[in-house]
């Protein structure tokens, strides 16, 4: 990171529980060096074995991001650069609608057959990503589960956690693999409206649709992070941290450009 991308980062960060009294034991490490490294191994896509020696040990590193994903350090970190970029765009903290989607991504040999599958869509042999995201394209909640679940399935424990954590929202925008009883599901369980936007049966080659695009270009945001090229974890709530990772390095460079 930049010093100026630092000081966006460090001003974000989530406090430990010695500093406040609220026991555990002082850290014995540096939160920029440790930042660092786990951005690092997100964007390269190394394996944790092949961190290099100018970070810290890649054994302290790995339980460093081991104690974040598990602790909910990481998912409050990450709220709390959303918010800032939110604010920063003239919106208010707590978006009220989102647009939803899936995507399908080849796992790797170290995935276990217990949570991988086939899409028969996509003719992918791997996970399945299904997100929510604001109108700004930032991440509100995201599940990782084998690629053979159907997004319709998927949705309804992703729109409960979406209800859960964002009471503001009142509008989901999804694709046509939402439509059937979800939309009523939606509506009756989780007081939300799913709003399907479909493609003209009309139009040729490919078509930018109306909000889709956001969710897609989140994707393409993903991308940049080598790890995520392909899904390389043994758990779920890995891969999930590390989607998380990836979405908080694409805010803390918008927050620090805008600060400069």
């Amino acid at each position: 990171m930049s010093d100026a991308e630092w000081g966006v980062v460090r001003d974000a960060m989530p406090v430990p529980p010695w500093p406040e009294g609220r026991g555990g034991r002082p850290e014995g490490f540096c939160h920029r060096e440790m930042l660092d490294a786990v951005r690092y191994l997100v964007a390269g896509g190394i394996a944790w074995r092949a961190m290099p020696a100018d970070f810290p040990a890649w054994d302290r590193v790995y339980a460093f991001f081991r104690r974040w994903r598990d602790t909910g350090l990481l998912a409050e970190f990450h709220d709390r650069l959303r918010d800032r970029v939110r604010q920063a765009a003239g919106r208010d903290t707590e978006p009220s609608a989102g647009v939803i989607d899936a995507q399908s991504v080849k796992g790797a040999a170290s995935v276990p057959a217990a949570s991988r599958g086939f899409d028969g869509g996509k003719k992918i042999n791997g996970r399945k990503r299904h997100i929510v995201v604001d109108t700004l394209g930032f991440l509100l909640t995201v599940m990782v589960t084998a690629a053979s679940v159907t997004d319709r399935d998927a949705a309804k424990i992703l729109l409960a956690r979406l209800r859960e954590r964002h009471w503001r929202i009142t509008l989901v925008w999804a694709d046509g693999g939402y439509t059937g009883r979800l939309v009523d599901i939606a509506r009756d369980l989780f007081a939300l409206t799913l709003q399907v936007v479909r493609r003209s049966d009309r139009a040729a080659g490919f078509v930018v649709l109306p909000k889709r695009w956001l969710v897609e270009r989140t994707f393409a945001w993903l991308m940049h992070s080598r790890r995520l090229a392909r899904d390389y974890e043994r758990r779920t709530d890995t891969a999930e941290a590390m989607i998380h990772w990836s979405m908080t390095m694409v805010m803390s460079r918008r927050l620090a450009r805008r600060a400069g």
